[in-house]
């Protein structure tokens, strides 16, 4: 047999496989090619259309994608249709089932982002907008994609965190609701009538505008500490990180100015030294001797 004759044959017969395919192929580019424009169009139409709703900004995001999806689907099937006359949807979804299975264990991580970034999309809660806490990080979410999540920190920094994070882990909306609880620990001396200094807390926070008297003040004497006796003070005020620190900035201004005029002590530690007296080594010897 010769082989060098019957691999020239082959690499002449591929050759003009290819030749003849180029046309075929050239038709696929060009569906590809307009795939791509229909897709660009079609995002367009659908943020017209869904921007006259009142749905969520995830949702809109989420339409968008799929619309685009579809529409690469069907330019992609048609453009292997073309390349591979012999192809049928039965067939490809055939091929796609037998490499399922192999796509799924490459790609676990993608797939699950993927997946987990449709759910979150799907679900009412943390929109974007929101300023949530999960895993250390805290930050108003700007945007919601398929696979990540954009977390803008609150010091300024942007995080991209992988959605199946926050779909795995509890995560806290910070402003769910407009307003929301905040606390505080206020010591009084020993000496303070607790009754008289809860009066005085009580009317120092009453006093200020940020807090919401409406939803209730709670002051509550917690617990003997080593120079104080401690309230825990709860007031309601703006649910945002911004609008907890003010709030707490007036009331602790408040509490001190009222505590000041009511004569009412806020006690720092006491720390007190106990000296023994010592003999110097050097005398020991003196004092042990009897004298004659």
């Amino acid at each position: 047999m010769n082989y060098i004759e019957t691999l020239r044959d082959q690499l002449q017969d591929m050759g003009q496989g290819f030749v003849e395919a180029l046309p075929n192929l050239a038709i696929a580019l060009i569906i590809l090619l307009l795939t791509w424009i229909v897709a660009r169009f079609g995002a367009r139409i659908s943020d017209m259309i869904v921007g006259r709703t009142e749905i969520r900004s995830s949702l809109k995001n989420l339409v968008d994608t799929v619309v685009k999806l579809s529409i690469w689907l069907v330019g992609i099937f048609v453009a292997a249709v073309v390349v591979m006359p012999g192809l049928t949807f039965a067939s490809l979804l055939a091929g796609l089932g037998i490499g399922a299975v192999a796509i799924g264990f490459a790609f676990q991580d993608i797939f699950e982002n993927f997946f987990a970034g449709i759910l979150i999309m799907l679900r009412e809660k943390m929109q974007i907008g929101d300023v949530i806490e999960c895993e250390g990080i805290t930050g108003k979410v700007e945007h919601i994609t398929l696979r990540e999540t954009h977390v803008r920190k609150l010091s300024g920094e942007l995080t991209v965190v992988p959605n199946s994070i926050l779909f795995k882990n509890p995560v806290e909306i910070l402003t769910d609701v407009e307003q929301r609880r905040h606390d505080l620990v206020v010591g009084v001396s020993y000496d303070t009538n607790l009754d008289h200094a809860a009066t005085v807390i009580r009317r120092a926070v009453e006093g200020v505008d940020d807090v919401l008297a409406s939803k209730g003040i709670d002051i509550f004497a917690q617990e003997f500490n080593s120079s104080s006796v401690d309230f825990l003070v709860r007031w309601w005020a703006g649910a945002t990180p911004r609008s907890g620190w003010e709030s707490k900035d007036k009331v602790v201004r408040a509490i001190k100015s009222e505590l000041d005029e009511a004569g009412i002590e806020i006690p720092f530690p006491y720390v007190t030294h106990t000296f023994k007296e010592t003999v110097p080594v050097s005398q020991l010897g003196r004092t042990s001797k009897k004298t004659p």
